[in-house]
């Protein structure tokens, strides 16, 4: 009987180190899910915060070049208007080169 004893008591003992094994091992799962998924979350929100910065680095990179689009339509444009002038100016200056020639 007292073999019995010893026997279930050791029994008992290493029920209670595979119960406590178990649990530990639980536990630290339930741990490793959690920094998991904390880092997840992290990370997804990092990912979400980069995506907003690219967004307005399009929308300001397209305003940028809209407007390069609008100053190099002025320039053109004012191109035109100088070559006008120049060429108004020449014609001027022959008309008064012909003129003093037939003075002279």
């Amino acid at each position: 009987m007292n073999e019995q004893l010893v026997t279930l008591a050791a029994t008992e003992d290493e029920l209670g180190i595979l119960v406590g094994a178990v649990g530990a091992a639980g536990l630290f799962t339930l741990l490793i899910v959690i920094v998991w998924q904390v880092a997840a979350t992290w990370r997804a929100r990092m990912l979400a915060a980069r995506e907003e910065q690219y967004k307005e680095l399009a929308t300001k990179y397209a305003q940028l070049l809209e407007d390069t689009v609008e100053l190099q339509r002025r320039t053109v444009e004012e191109q035109r208007q100088t070559l006008d002038e120049l060429t108004q100016t020449r014609l001027a200056v022959g008309s008064m080169e012909k003129m003093m020639r037939e003075i002279e």
